[in-house]
């Protein structure tokens, strides 16, 4: 079964006084509990695809499904709370509060519902898991690139979403943090059974069973 469809989707921007066109009518499926790599070279168009797959932009053409919704036929807060609620996102920059502990950072995609005690226990089981037990308190300056990293993964599955998306997750990491942070990444999104869509120019991840789809030029290579 496809958790993840695209439907001949192309994606343009205007620039100046001309259009700049990212995406080409591409075609995928991914299947549920798959996971999968988008590569390319820089500029391919590999993070416009996956903000699309995450509902954080709209297609100029074609049709994003997940779980066998259309996003692109959902209003802007209906697709706020398929995002909120289905899909974690890590990005390369960590995007983590400054001013709020590693607990906190976790929690953060529930405040608009609310932090009960089940929820606070769970983030904690989760930092845990990522092996930051010990770093509840502290705040994104007190710890290393990697541990910030374990941090922004562990918001991102605590909610158990149906789909995470990986935009260049080891990009600001060393190579031996990177490791680290995947093999984590990987062991979570096989127990939980989540589809991984996972953005890189770095190959050293791939595994024989994962899915590789290459762009080149706005264009799914076949």
């Amino acid at each position: 079964m496809s958790m993840i469809e695209t439907h001949d989707v192309t994606k343009s921007y205007r620039s100046g006084e001309g259009v700049m066109e990212i995406l080409h009518g591409v075609s995928l499926s991914i299947p549920a509990g798959q996971c999968a790599f988008i590569v390319g070279p820089s500029g391919s168009g590999k993070s416009t695809l996956l903000h699309l797959i995450g509902a954080m932009d709209q297609p100029t053409k074609g049709r994003v499904v997940i779980d066998g919704q259309d996003l692109t036929k959902m209003t802007e807060p209906q697709k706020d709370l398929f995002r909120r609620d289905k899909i974690g996102i890590i990005f390369q920059a960590f995007n983590l509060v400054g001013n709020l502990t590693a607990l906190e950072n976790v929690l953060v995609p529930f405040l608009p519902r609310g932090i009960t005690p089940e929820l606070r226990d769970r983030a904690k089981a989760m930092l845990t898991k990522v092996g930051l037990g010990h770093r509840l308190t502290h705040r994104p300056i007190q710890m290393s690139g990697g541990e910030q990293q374990r941090v922004a993964i562990a918001r991102a599955l605590v909610k158990n979403p149906q789909v995470v998306l990986a935009d260049e997750p080891t990009g600001q990491l060393d190579t031996r943090t990177g490791e680290d942070v995947f093999r984590i990444l990987r062991e979570l999104q096989r127990e939980l059974g989540t589809t991984l869509v996972v953005v890189t120019h770095d190959r050293r991840f791939i595994q024989p069973q994962d899915l590789v789809l290459e762009i080149e030029d706005g264009l799914l290579k076949k």
